[in-house]
């Protein structure tokens, strides 16, 4: 490791504990343009050493925030405090966190070497140190020999290294990534998530990354923030953002759901049955919901199972339907069952066998099967 990290902490989920202090702390930030609000009461706690995802789709405040975040907008309401020091009117040249832009920003008459050292020469690092760090990034970025290269020799890939190693050259406490592999082709994209992974941990800076890419965001994130119109629904690990949605917005945005809505007939033993166009279903559910509660139950797609026969368990959810709509994905394939009152569910099924048959095609008749406890229940 040449570039000096920046220790993480060593507690793996220190927002569960309440005695480390958060690096980052969002205190109920609004942004308004005129009539139009941006960003509404966002409270968010950030710990040093975390990949932290903002998700949401555009226009939902996230990049907003991110530039909050980087002092080139400045909050309405509300302040943004870094390792305990309020940063709402401290201008970006003065905060201690860099930028990483969505198009990568990088000078189109510079080389990559004279890129890599733009903000260090800004800063007034001498000769000598700035040559070393411009060294140091280009080893760890594996851009070794492409240094007097411009932009516009590289491939999409070694751009985006070039802009990383912009941004880490500085040494930032913390690190913003908008949308830092949107511009990569899929192949790369997921080859280089594991890339900037391997990188934050090496550094053990933290890092705030922007996307809409709801994968991206599990592959890369310790913790994701769900946004909406300006809102903050969910926060938590990817793991629990998508096991344990809090809302129906959540459930259907944060990967695929099978929405269906009914309404509670009764609870017993931390099962709730439910009255639904499709039948009686059935949901493990703590909650002690009252008879006639309307919910929306969510179940993701590769926790249903598909047979032409009833399914031996009776503990299972079954759902009669035809096979309406057949996609082939390689590793899986993606099946949609029309219901007999007309809902369109969608199936994932893993393909473990090498063939050329489909054991369920086109027009079959089905049963849709899962376990109440593959059942997220979520009040309307």
């Amino acid at each position: 490791m040449v570039i000096a990290p920046q220790r993480p902490n060593t507690n793996p989920r220190p927002w569960l504990d309440a005695s480390i202090a958060p690096q980052i702390v969002v205190d109920g930030v609004h942004k308004r343009y005129g009539d139009f609000v941006a960003v509404e009461g966002v409270n968010l706690s950030i710990y040093r050493g975390e990949m932290f995802a903002l998700v949401g789709a555009s226009g939902c405040g996230k990049t907003t925030l991110l530039r909050m975040l980087a002092g080139f907008v400045t909050p309405t309401a509300g302040r943004i405090l870094i390792d305990g020091i309020d940063m709402t009117d401290v201008p970006p040249y003065e905060r201690p966190v860099n930028m990483m832009f969505q198009s990568y920003a990088l000078f189109p008459h510079m080389t990559v070497e004279d890129n890599i050292a733009y903000g260090l020469k800004r800063d007034g690092v001498d000769r000598p140190e700035c040559a070393r760090r411009v060294d140091e990034a280009l080893q760890m970025l594996q851009l070794g020999g492409l240094g007097r290269r411009k932009p516009h020799q590289l491939s999409g890939g070694q751009r985006q290294r070039v802009a990383l190693a912009r941004a880490i050259v500085k040494r930032p406490k913390v690190l913003l990534l908008d949308e830092p592999l949107s511009a990569l082709d899929k192949k790369l994209r997921e080859s280089t998530q594991f890339e900037l992974m391997d990188l934050q941990h090496e550094l053990g800076m933290t890092f705030v990354v922007v996307t809409h890419d709801q994968d991206e965001a599990m592959a890369l994130a310790s913790r994701v923030a769900v946004m909406d119109c300006g809102h903050v629904l969910q926060v938590g690990t990817p793991a629990e953002v998508y096991e344990y949605p809090r809302s129906r917005f959540v459930a259907d945005f944060f990967g695929t759901a099978n929405l269906i809505e009914g309404t509670i007939e009764s609870h017993q033993d931390g099962v709730l049955t439910v009255a639904a166009p499709v039948g009686s279903l059935r949901a493990q559910d703590v909650r002690a919901l009252a008879p006639g509660t309307a919910v929306t139950l969510a179940i993701r797609p590769e926790k249903m199972r598909l047979s032409k026969t009833t399914p031996a368990d009776d503990q299972d959810n079954c759902v009669s339907g035809e096979v309406w709509e057949l996609g082939y994905l390689g590793n899986r394939s993606i099946y949609r069952i029309k219901t007999p009152d007309g809902q369109l569910l969608t199936v994932f099924s893993q393909n473990e066998k090498r063939t050329l048959d489909w054991a369920i095609d086109w027009g079959d008749r089905v049963q849709v099967h899962w376990s109440p406890e593959a059942t997220a229940v979520l009040e309307s």
